[in-house]
């Protein structure tokens, strides 16, 4: 079993370091309920990712053996449901003090977009895959002929 992603709970800590008059969740419930559904959200959410990555085949699976794979809460100031971040293995040598590759999967673009446990699977899926994509080299428009745009 592959060991590729890493859950960080950016929302966690920040719901955390606000003042405790700030601290209720939008609903008006208790911020440590609020964090405890938020941590149990993701961890469902991760295994959807997880999923995803186990049920990729080679060779395309060992294109990821080189790429930190994070999940998120939501990006800053976009909607995104994934962003691969690096050079292409097409592009051929890495400069020197690139950053690592990265694909980032958002949870909750998806999650609120998607409601029907089976088709956000299959959104994370995709998403999975159009991102690994990237990192293969492929641009859009042979992402969406492939059905992962």
């Amino acid at each position: 079993m592959r060991e590729r992603v890493l859950l960080t709970r950016a929302t966690v800590p920040a719901v955390l370091a606000r003042a405790p008059s700030e601290r209720s969740c939008a609903s008006g419930g208790d911020t440590v309920q609020h964090v405890q559904d938020l941590i149990s959200q993701l961890d469902a959410f991760e295994s959807l990712v997880e999923e995803a990555v186990q049920d990729i085949p080679e060779p395309f699976a060992s294109a990821l053996d080189e790429v930190a794979l994070i999940v998120e809460d939501h990006a800053v100031g976009r909607s995104l449901y994934g962003l691969y971040e690096g050079h292409p293995l097409t592009t051929g040598t890495i400069p020197s003090g690139a950053i690592p590759p990265r694909i980032t999967i958002y949870m909750h673009p998806m999650v609120d977009h998607f409601r029907d446990p089976a088709v956000l699977r299959h959104q994370v899926r995709v998403t999975v895959l159009h991102e690994l994509g990237h990192h293969m080299g492929l641009d859009e428009d042979r992402l969406d002929e492939l059905g992962y745009a």
